[in-house]
């Protein structure tokens, strides 16, 4: 059961003050900018190799997170024509830690039992693109991503360990990043309040994409013709 300061989501970002850097950490080339597109401020991490340049939640390693939501979102957007990676310590109810990997660099899905990567296809605004479907550097016109990863599920899944809480995030070049955040909701975005009340979604565990962390969508386009929805 999510603690009450969980509850219904939480904003990693905006909870652990990313900025102050005093609960995170940074190495290399991590700036903050304020993007007038999506109106608020996001993380640019870049650099010749993801070793060099990273943004890491909580500062030491030797300290969890805690948080025990089902689903992580990642609003990001890889930098065009680069390769970028994530990594994810998660720890499993036998007190197991996990790394979950995604980037773009791997090029195909590799497993042990402390380690899943997974290779990342970048969308792109023009889906005619020959790279499509397969990893490798991100395109030029690369879009907003929300990246949702059901946590639980892919340790069950891939591992057959029970899921118990995120310990750690290391988001490493190159890649913009909007926010992180853990809920037990499903958030689908592009979708009202009004519309999730009409087709009852809350039963089903879906919910409206919270303001914080929703990309702005202008009047008269639709959210999916704008960005990437990407579900694990």
């Amino acid at each position: 059961v999510l603690a009450a300061w969980q509850r219904p989501y939480l904003n990693i970002f905006k909870h652990f003050r990313v900025e102050e850097w005093k609960r995170s950490a940074k190495e290399g080339d991590v700036a903050a900018l304020t993007d007038t597109r999506l109106k608020g401020t996001i993380f640019r991490i870049r650099g010749s190799n993801p070793a060099s340049s990273y943004l890491q939640l909580p500062r030491a390693g030797t300290q969890s997170l805690g948080l025990t939501g089902r689903y992580l979102y990642l609003l990001f957007r890889p930098l065009p024509h680069k390769h970028f990676l994530v990594h994810l310590d998660v720890t499993t109810e036998e007190n197991q830690v996990v790394r979950i990997s995604f980037s773009n660099l791997f090029k195909e899905f590799k497993s042990t039992a402390t380690w899943l990567q997974f290779p990342f296809v970048c969308g792109a605004a023009s889906e005619g693109t020959a790279r499509r479907g397969a990893p490798g550097a991100a395109p030029a016109d690369v879009r907003w991503t929300c990246l949702v990863l059901d946590l639980p599920s892919i340790l069950a899944l891939y591992l057959s360990r029970r899921y118990s809480h995120l310990r750690g995030v290391k988001l490493c070049c190159n890649l913009l990043v909007k926010n992180l955040c853990t809920s037990d909701l499903l958030f689908e975005p592009g979708v009202t309040l009004a519309e999730a009340r009409l087709g009852d979604l809350s039963c089903r565990g879906v919910a409206p994409m919270p303001r914080e962390l929703a990309f702005p969508v202008p009047k008269g386009k639709k959210w999916h013709d704008l960005y990437d929805y990407i579900r694990y």
